[in-house]
């Protein structure tokens, strides 16, 4: 939660240091871009609703994992097994979460609670790994809207040129600006998605790298 209102404090400042031409610009432009726009928008929008709530679970989801597991021992060694089930049950993140399934299984031997942290890791990666496919959708998205609603532009342009019966620069300009706004705009969102993509999956290789070890 600290970390998204970090965020959310950062944007509002911009905004607040932008200059108010800048801003009436882009609005403008985003208004000459056409329908287009308002999709390229939602694919950002809801990208970043994404990358933000996957930001929020793996910093919950992370931990010091050299005091923890020097923890777990410590109370190995003072209460046994019951007592190291309890400090993985007060304990947040995915590491403790695995520890908790194999001392589950402590009794039972070493195989079996191999097999239940074999388990219950392969559970967590997919829940860290949850929603970054849609991340990654809405970064190959945006670029083709984009290229959609120039390619449409420019048919508008040429439509233009067929109706004033001459190719003048004026009649063609417009158009075409038009048309290119749309793929701008969809290569900076992709450019902006892009970015919270790879450092949160950076963000799961180095938490499966701490369960794997």
């Amino acid at each position: 939660m600290q970390v998204t209102e970090l965020l959310g404090y950062v944007s509002n400042l911009l905004l607040q240091e932008a200059d108010p031409g800048f801003i009436s610009t882009l609005q403008q432009y985003f208004i000459d871009g056409g329908d287009f726009m308002w999709a390229i928008l939602a694919c950002l929008l809801l990208g970043l609703a994404f990358s933000f709530e996957r930001l929020w679970t793996l910093t919950r989801a992370s931990m010091n994992t050299r005091k923890f597991i020097v923890e777990v021992k410590e109370a190995l060694d003072k209460g046994g097994v019951p007592e190291a089930i309890k400090v993985c049950e007060n304990t947040r993140g995915s590491i403790a979460s695995v520890f908790h399934a194999g001392l589950l299984r402590a009794d039972e031997g070493i195989e079996a609670a191999e097999k239940a942290i074999m388990a219950y890791g392969a559970i967590e990666m997919g829940f860290l790994e949850r929603g970054l496919i849609w991340i990654s959708t809405f970064i190959t998205i945006a670029p083709m809207l984009g290229f959609t609603g120039t390619v449409a532009g420019m048919i508008l342009a040429f439509d233009a040129i067929a109706e004033a019966a001459q190719i003048s620069p004026a009649v063609v300009a417009s158009g075409i600006s038009v048309a290119l706004l749309t793929t701008l705009f969809g290569l900076v969102v992709a450019i902006i998605l892009q970015i919270f993509y790879n450092y949160l999956v950076a963000k799961v290789d180095s938490l499966v790298n701490d369960m794997e070890e």
